[in-house]
């Protein structure tokens, strides 16, 4: 309403409150402390969760008040935590392979683009990665984010900007306390056991309505990206494909997306597993990795030539590369055992080293696209790898055919499925493998394959302890 005494029109509305700074509104990272101190207490954060990969991928860290963490306050966790296998225990000193005598601390150090809530925790609570340093601050480099760094950070250094897009598939299993009880499929929301065969069905899909609307809700509320969700071929085996970027970013929300869709199956009586071989009877499980390369200034996809766009040397390098280094950096995308029972013919999984146009029995699969796209699949690696040494790994590879101008083999038009087995067998030949190429001394380090093929090794000790059913029903009477 105006005022007639004064003569001067006033207005009775109130003044407009200035907007609140953008940072307050995003659900994933904050730049600097200051935003992080009042982002969480807009949410009112009682609780954050300082995490950080191990070589599994296992989430590490510790929990701790939001008050504490924005005071300064220095993290450590001890340097044997990246040296202890997948069961929890410390791997005899072999070779190259050893321990700090001393056992001394590294700290984590918070990556706050990283900041996010933990949707599924009852407190308020927030997660952020951490990546680890010494005690002088200098990066750890045989720690699992540093060795992508380390990669990426090659890349750069020549004017380039890898970009990938992970797809990972796990299953759906009924929950178990017995571990010598084979994992069973689990029933979905008509009652009935999930049946295998139900590749793309939105049907299968369906089935799990709630527990796909409580991943998509977790998903959101930690900005975490999901491109396309499918039904896979075996009984309740799912796969979530991401939106292409930053090598880094992506392997965060891998690591961050294997949390989420584990914590969404136990609120709904199940579990979801990433093992690369589940079920005996069904295919496997991997995380394919998309891979394509531009120009940092330009962002022009470096696999295609300017004006034509036809392919250029570069893509058939990278390719190149990819077939010749996989193969012994294969330990880094199947880690485990059980990893290279997928890896085995008539599987849905490759077995070799090709590359073809479109062709899901090679290795290295180029799919239909525009130039501008122009891209190279890797399907080699299983879901039960660390998605920081998977990516690591394949990226490297591709680098050192570009670099070393390595030629790759005509493409494949036929099935290469058959026959031969153009990969290591096992686990051992993997880790030996990965430490007689010189060429990884470059891209990894030597500190980290030493380490590395220590717990493999160690892992592998502990398998051999482990009579399975196979020898008990057939060495048992028969020998």
């Amino acid at each position: 309403m105006a005022s007639r005494k004064s003569g001067k029109t006033t207005s009775s509305r109130p003044a407009a409150q200035p907007a609140a700074p953008k940072y307050l509104d995003a659900k994933r990272g904050v730049a600097n402390w200051t935003q992080a101190t009042e982002w969480l207490r807009v949410r009112g954060i009682e609780d954050i969760e300082c995490i950080t990969p191990d070589f599994a991928g296992v989430a590490r860290g510790k929990m701790m008040p939001s008050s504490k963490f924005t005071s300064n306050t220095s993290l450590s966790l001890p340097s044997a935590v990246f040296r202890h296998t997948i069961s929890g225990e410390y791997p005899e000193e072999t070779g190259d392979f050893r321990y700090d005598p001393l056992d001394g601390d590294l700290k984590l150090m918070p990556d706050l683009s990283t900041l996010s809530v933990v949707p599924w925790e009852t407190d308020p609570t927030a997660q952020v990665i951490c990546d680890m340093v010494n005690t002088k601050g200098d990066p750890v480099n045989y720690t699992p984010r540093n060795v992508l760094k380390r990669v990426v950070e090659l890349y750069t250094e020549r004017g380039w900007k890898p970009v990938v897009a992970p797809e990972i598939e796990f299953y759906l299993v009924a929950q178990s306390d017995d571990p010598d009880y084979p994992l069973q499929p689990p029933k979905g929301r008509s009652g009935r056991t999930i049946t295998g065969g139900q590749s793309y069905s939105i049907a299968g899909v369906n089935e799990f309505d709630e527990l796909v609307d409580d991943i998509y809700d977790f998903s959101d509320k930690q900005g975490l990206e999901i491109d396309t969700l499918i039904h896979e071929e075996g009984p309740a085996q799912l796969e979530i494909n991401l939106r292409h970027g930053d090598p880094i970013e992506l392997a965060d929300q891998v690591f961050l997306f294997k949390r989420t869709i584990r914590e969404a199956a136990i609120k709904h009586g199940m579990f979801a597993t990433f093992m690369a071989k589940p079920m005996q009877e069904y295919a496997g499980s991997a995380m394919h990795i998309h891979q394509s390369v531009v120009d940092a200034k330009t962002g022009k996809n470096i696999f295609s030539m300017p004006g034509d766009e036809t392919a250029s040397d570069a893509f058939f390098h990278f390719l190149g590369g990819m077939q010749h280094y996989v193969p012994k950096a294969l330990v880094m995308m199947a880690p485990y055992v059980n990893s290279y029972r997928r890896l085995t013919p008539d599987q849905a999984c490759p077995v070799n080293n090709a590359w073809g146009y479109d062709n899901r029995t090679t290795a290295f699969r180029v799919p239909h696209s525009e130039p501008a796209a122009r891209r190279v699949e890797n399907r080699l690696p299983s879901s039960d790898a660390n998605s920081y040494l998977a990516l690591a790994a394949s990226l490297a590879c591709g680098y050192l055919g570009m670099v070393n101008a390595i030629k790759p083999t005509e493409p494949a038009y036929m099935s290469v499925n058959e026959g031969s087995i153009d990969l290591p067998r096992g686990l051992l030949e993997a880790v030996s493998l990965l430490e007689s190429e010189p060429a990884f001394a470059e891209v990894f380090g030597t500190e980290f394959i030493n380490t590395y093929a220590g717990v493999k090794r160690g892992e592998f000790e502990t398998f051999m302890q482990v009579i399975s059913p196979w020898e008990r029903e057939f060495l048992l009477l028969n020998v």
